[in-house]
């Protein structure tokens, strides 16, 4: 029987994908979202949340009043989808929801003290998510990869594409 030293054991080698699909971008981009997602979604399992939620409370943050049907147009959420995510924040003491005194038919939600408080927290996790994932790369790569990634939106998924100036660099 022989004995195989720890130090030298060769790691398990990774198959390799065919060269074919390496040299396609959108195949690049699709697996790294892929990955990028099932990061994130792990990262957020701390706070008891997901990114689905921490896109509501920065929504609600950018406008201090909103109703359902409005943030559920900006995320292009289902609404019915929308309804349960809001009762977990609601739940949580992170937003409230109001009938809307110029038409009962509408909500109005808002960000409570707390929901800022667990935004602020989730904002750091984003930061440190992504710092993470683009350390293969410099700032000045960061900004120009971006820069390319806001280009596609603007033609493919404008709800992405920015209107102004960029909240981040």
């Amino acid at each position: 029987m022989a004995i195989t030293n720890p130090d030298t054991a060769a790691a398990p080698k990774i198959p390799q994908l065919p060269e074919e699909l390496i040299a396609s971008t959108t195949f690049l981009l699709k697996r790294l979202g892929f990955a990028a997602k099932e990061r994130t979604m792990k990262a957020y399992e701390g706070t008891g949340l997901h990114p689905y939620h921490h896109a509501i409370l920065l929504v609600l943050d950018e406008r201090s009043r909103e109703t359902q049907g409005s943030i559920a147009d900006a995320l292009g959420y289902d609404r019915g989808q929308l309804v349960g995510l809001l009762d977990e924040l609601e739940e949580r003491g992170l937003v409230e929801r109001r009938r809307d005194p110029n038409d009962r038919r509408r909500h109005i939600v808002r960000l409570t003290g707390e929901g800022k408080r667990m935004l602020r927290r989730l904002r750091a996790l984003a930061t440190q998510i992504e710092d993470e994932f683009l350390s293969p790369l410099s700032e000045k790569e960061r900004v120009n990869l971006h820069a390319l990634l806001l280009r596609l939106a603007e033609k493919h998924e404008p709800r992405c594409a920015l209107s102004s100036s960029p909240v981040r660099t």
